[in-house]
């Protein structure tokens, strides 16, 4: 790459600088890709030379990700295919390009913040502790890695055979739950004896009817050194003994796969879940509080379904228990967030467990606290934590979830503290949320706090055994869009840490699970006989009422499509976005009604200044573009029944969803909607660009650019007028795409399974990764505990 850049330059030197001059002429010091193209494009236009735009130049500034710029150099950031990166520097005397390495990229950028050379700080590098671990080289691998451990350890098993058959072997030999061993016992003492016994056991089995269950073969079985676990059938049983001897003779990873998920080995679950209002009524759109609430709720709900089918068809007779650590929060309105426990509804063994945070003299914070500050609390929240499940389970839990930043962490803490399996879902990582956030993190501190949270997410990221995204956007992006994880690769927070290598997106631990939409509450529109038509009322209310406290608008015509969104009411979400749009498209203010419900319509009711902005900016929106008749805005927050039926209702005006965020990890309503049988709209950064078949069960729009959104619902509308088909093909098309691909069972099943893999791949090999542990716990005391200690000293003065 840096041969061609330097040939092409050769070829036109003074027409190259002028191009970058014209860029330091702008006075910026950093100009996002986007900027960097737009002006290429210009400047190649105005000095003719459109051919250049196919050259070695244009594709560096074509795939460059953002430029520094100072009075003598000019650095690029260049990223020619997913998760790959160079960094090339200009300078402007000698006309000249070289490559440059992370370090003094980053540097450049710090020296361009703080307008002189930097003090020594804290570089973090990960990548010495990770050259000798397995990691995947294709991009399409990613987010694929149990099956690359599988692959990549099946084989060395069948290379080295006697060693991979002793850990198969004493992997076996551990299993047991409250002291009853699980699969054999110590009449089987050897690999070779494991082989014998398997072989007579398949004899018996074959004997006998597949109508009989472990019961009936306990005591034959039993005598050959077999214990409960193989299966409740004879069918199960000597599929698994069949499974185990063939990975004996030849190891191979799609049986490795099948028969580390027949082990019991998942019986108890604890789920991390701090920040915000967690609870099942009168939360959701309070502050911080949304989807990963509905997430974690229908999450464990599937997770229970599938761990009590899974270990009844193990023949065993254990009632699998989930907890939900969540924080008490003893102020907490009309929310039942101050109860110590609640079971969790549509379940046998699920409860929330409430856990307090605590001053430095152990005294209950009693109110609801920002998920930016909750950071000081986090340690003694975790150590409760502990002891509460110890105390609830009788034992350690067989696996950690961590949700969030905050709960990543404390998942962390706990996972090190009891030795067990940890997983980490992010949902969101703020750090691509806000524009530079990390290189100007100082002045963004006071409200954000942002030191703790990318610090937090480095060590859980680093410390997680497996990682679970929604999709392979939140990972890696895609070719143009760096993805939310594959941010944190490297990157500076001048003044305190430089990020040389934090997190390699080529790592197997990250795997790809999307959740889906409870199928009792959000289901076809067409389902006649599951519909909720005693509903209707309250809906045509809420859309077609009069205007009140909690309503603004009201819609004069009731003859046209619904175009639908909801969602919390911050920038982020970008409604606001979406009624400017809407407003300022006369031709959509013709075809369609907007119906907005998020947020509250009073801004003295949000404690979330945030909020409070974007409220203030829809009254005047409303206001400035007359659209009192054509918008209508619900200040509510929706069960889910009622929601549900909303979605339906909506399809069957023949209208359409819209989803403007400025990026969305997953994408929850979007899949409510389009199970519903709405063709929807949705932004095209993040999980939706990858959820939706553009023009086949929905839409992508570009949230930067409005107007263009505008005209593609437009011209969605205006087709349906003119093919009556079209609607439903895309209504069809949507609903199709969740059932394939989206929906909680398969999500259940595949997690559970993961933790059976990665649970073997840690007792066997070198997962544990003991050296960036030890890293870990540096960088958690040095780095992470001062930063929290100051937030603590500020908020409690």
């Amino acid at each position: 790459m840096l041969d061609n850049l330097r040939e092409c330059v050769g070829r036109q030197p003074e027409l190259v600088d002028t191009l970058f001059r014209r860029y330091l002429q702008s006075g910026k010091k950093l100009i996002l890709g986007s900027e960097l193209w737009d002006g290429f494009l210009l400047f190649c236009e105005e000095q003719g030379q459109e051919g250049l735009i196919a050259s070695p130049l244009g594709e560096v500034l074509r795939k460059s990700q953002e430029a520094a710029i100072g009075d003598s150099w000019l650095y690029l950031d260049v990223r020619p295919r997913v998760a790959q990166w160079h960094y090339l520097c200009y300078h402007f005397e000698t006309m000249g390009f070289a490559e440059v390495s992370t370090a003094d990229f980053l540097t450049f950028k710090e020296q361009l913040v703080g307008g002189q050379p930097q003090e020594p700080m804290l570089e973090v590098d990960f990548t010495p502790f990770e050259r000798d671990f397995p990691k995947m080289q294709q991009t399409r691998s990613i987010g694929h890695g149990v099956e690359f451990l599988n692959r990549k350890f099946s084989s060395r098993l069948g290379n080295e055979l006697r060693k991979g058959d002793e850990l198969l072997f004493s992997f076996l030999k551990v299993h047991n739950y409250r002291g009853q061993p699980f699969m054999i016992n110590s009449r089987i003492d050897s690999v070779p004896a494991l082989q014998r016994a398997l072989h007579q056991g398949m004899d018996i089995l074959d004997q006998q009817p597949d109508t009989l269950s472990w019961q009936d073969v306990a005591a034959e079985l039993g005598t050959l050194g077999f214990e409960p676990g193989w299966g409740r059938t004879i069918e199960g049983i000597r599929a698994s003994m069949s499974i185990l001897a063939d990975l004996l003779e030849a190891p191979d990873h799609q049986n490795l796969e099948r028969f580390l998920g027949r082990i019991p080995m998942i019986f108890n679950i604890a789920i991390l879940s701090p920040h915000g209002y967690f609870g099942q009524d009168k939360v959701l759109g309070l502050p911080d509080t949304g989807g990963q609430v509905v997430y974690i709720l229908d999450q464990v709900r599937a997770l229970e379904r599938e761990m009590k089918k899974r270990i009844y068809n193990q023949g065993l007779d254990i009632i699998p228990r989930i907890l939900i650590i969540t924080r008490l929060i003893p102020e907490a309105g009309e929310t039942s967030c101050d109860l110590e426990e609640e079971k969790v509804r549509g379940t046998d063994n699920v409860s929330i467990i409430r856990i307090p945070f605590r001053g430095p003299d152990g005294s209950v914070i009693p109110h609801w606290i920002s998920r930016f500050e909750v950071w000081p609390y986090i340690e003694t929240f975790s150590r409760e934590a502990e002891t509460e499940i110890l105390a609830r389970l009788d034992r350690r839990p067989d696996l950690v979830i961590g949700n969030y930043s905050d709960g990543n962490l404390a998942a962390y803490l706990l996972a090190r503290s009891l030795g067990v399996t940890h997983c980490t879902i992010a949902h969101a990582l703020e750090k691509t949320k806000y524009l530079y956030s990390a290189l100007y993190w100082e002045n963004m501190e006071e409200q954000y706090h942002f030191s703790c949270q990318f610090t937090a997410d480095l060590i859980a990221m680093n410390s997680a055994d497996f990682i679970i995204t929604s999709t392979y956007q939140e990972i890696a992006g895609s070719s143009d869009v760096v993805g939310q994880y594959e941010s944190y690769t490297s990157f500076t927070m001048p003044g305190l840490q430089r990020i040389i290598q934090g997190i390699d997106v080529f790592d197997p631990k990250f795997n790809i699970v999307s959740p889906g939409a409870d199928e009792t509450v959000y289901f076809p529109y067409t389902a006649k006989e599951q519909r909720l038509y005693d509903l209707h009322p309250e809906l045509e209310e809420l859309i077609y009422g009069g205007e009140g406290p909690d309503c603004r608008g009201e819609l004069s015509r009731k003859d046209r499509p619904l175009l639908l969104s909801m969602a919390r009411l911050d920038h982020i979400k970008n409604l606001t976005g979406l009624v400017e749009w809407y407003g300022e498209n006369q031709d959509l203010r013709q075809l369609a009604n907007l119906l907005i419900i998020g947020g509250t319509i009073n801004p003295d009711g949000s404690a979330d200044s945030e909020e409070r902005d974007q409220i203030l900016r829809m009254h005047e929106l409303i206001d400035r573009l007359g659209l009192a008749e054509q918008v209508r805005w619900v200040g509510l927050r929706l069960d889910k029944n009622l929601s549900g039926e909303l979605y339906r209702y909506v399809a069957d005006t023949r209208g359409a969803f819209v989803q403007p965020a400025f990026f969305e990890a997953f994408g929850l309503t979007v899949i409510e909607a389009m199970v519903s049988g709405l063709p929807t709209f949705a932004t095209c950064y993040g999980g939706p660009l990858e959820i939706i078949n553009h023009g086949r069960s929905g839409f992508h729009i570009d949230p930067n650019h409005g107007e263009k959104a505008a005209e593609i619902m437009v011209d969605f509308f205006r087709s349906c007028n003119r093919e009556p088909d079209l609607w439903q093909a895309v209504s069809r098309g949507a609903i199709h795409r969740v059932e394939e691909r989206y929906t909680w069972k398969r999500y259940a099943k595949r997690l559970l399974s993961l933790s059976c893999v990665y649970g073997f791949w840690k007792y066997a090999t070198n997962l544990e990764r003991e050296e960036t542990s030890r890293y870990l716990e540096m960088f958690y005391h040095l780095q992470f505990r001062p930063r929290a200690a100051t937030i603590s000293q500020r908020h409690l003065e």
